[in-house]
């Protein structure tokens, strides 16, 4: 068990959405962040809706400055006006952002940066797609890879220089990249990343390759940046009832699955299941420190090959320290950058 395990005794029952276990709120009020981060700036992508909504609402509850994004600017505006309620003093803002386009990438985080005079402390990569049909980003890239990982990572090498800069030795800036227990099922394709040369695409395979990318995306950077002040987590929110993320899954499918008495239980609210993205961004027990993966608001374990759905741990490819270094150099190349 994880020395930072503060929320493990919440975890021994559970018994499905809406149970003991911590929330995203919860969090901000154990951590007796109310209002305390007046002045800092977070940006959260994928916000409007689901986990990405109620990591927005408690992070504003902490009277930062928040920012978030959405494809969907109708929605976008909605889920402002509906999250301004909560009258805290941070500002609030949504702001337009498609993950899938390099040069939509750019020209957002010039505008956010304009906005914020420069400044960011803590960017949460929440946004993301799964079980979509073969198709292509805007750049050409494989759906999956294209949108979860280097959108994130174009994203990421645009405003990590506001990052760096506004880190503190009193507050270190962050990154939390969200994967999923889906990574477990494929390390990352060097030879075809793209899927081109598979007749038969498969989707979940596809989105277990990006969702191992998001790891070794926030690893790599604790490597090359945690003693610049920059640091990254990973994080798997898990099961979360209702979530658009599914939306391409069949009906039929969610509901045989759900109707399963354990996986039930393990399923999460959005607001439950916005806790250890919102423990990793704002706690004091990770403060200075990153390159760990999170679940259930502790440090995740091995993997021990329990097949059942939504059991907890991580794969042993995310440790392949070789091949996180690599995929960076690779995303570099891919959307055009040298470091």
């Amino acid at each position: 068990m994880s020395l930072i395990a503060p929320y493990a005794k919440e975890h021994q029952d559970t018994n499905g959405p809406g149970d003991a276990r911590p929330t995203a709120l919860g969090i901000v009020r154990d951590q007796s962040l109310d209002g305390q981060l007046r002045g800092k700036v977070i940006l959260v992508t994928g916000g409007t809706s689901g986990i990405g909504f109620e990591t927005v609402r408690a992070l504003h509850a902490t009277g930062a400055d928040v920012y978030f994004t959405g494809r969907d600017a109708e929605k976008g505006k909605k889920a402002e006006a509906e999250l301004r309620c909560d009258n805290k003093p941070g500002k609030l803002e949504y702001m337009e952002m498609s993950l899938d386009s390099l040069k939509n990438i750019r020209e957002f985080a010039a505008d956010f940066l304009g906005r914020t005079l420069g400044r960011l402390n803590i960017l949460v990569c929440n946004a993301g797609i799964r079980g979509y049909p073969k198709g292509t980003t805007e750049d050409g890239f494989e759906l999956h890879f294209g949108t979860n990982h280097l959108g994130h990572f174009a994203l990421f090498q645009a405003l990590k220089d506001a990052l760096l800069a506004s880190s503190t030795p009193s507050f270190h800036s962050r990154v939390v990249c969200l994967s999923a227990s889906g990574h477990r099922q494929s390390g990352i394709r060097f030879d075809d990343i793209n899927f081109d040369r598979q007749d038969e695409y498969q989707p979940l395979l596809a989105y277990a390759q990006s969702k191992t990318a998001n790891i070794y995306m926030s690893f790599e950077m604790e490597k090359r940046y945690g003693a610049s002040g920059l640091h990254g987590l990973a994080v798997h929110p898990g099961g979360i009832s209702g979530t658009r993320l599914n939306r391409m899954t069949p009906e039929s499918e969610l509901n045989a699955l759900t109707g399963d008495p354990l996986v039930a239980q393990r399923m999460k609210s959005a607001e439950q299941g916005a806790a250890t993205t919102v423990w990793a961004a704002i706690s004091r027990e990770w403060e200075g420190k990153g390159g760990v993966f999170l679940e259930d608001c502790q440090e995740s374990e091995l993997w021990r090959g329990d097949a059942t759905v939504l059991a907890p741990g991580h794969a042993a490819h995310i440790h392949d320290g070789e091949s996180a270094a690599r995929l960076w150099d690779v995303s570099l190349g891919m959307i055009g950058l040298n470091e």
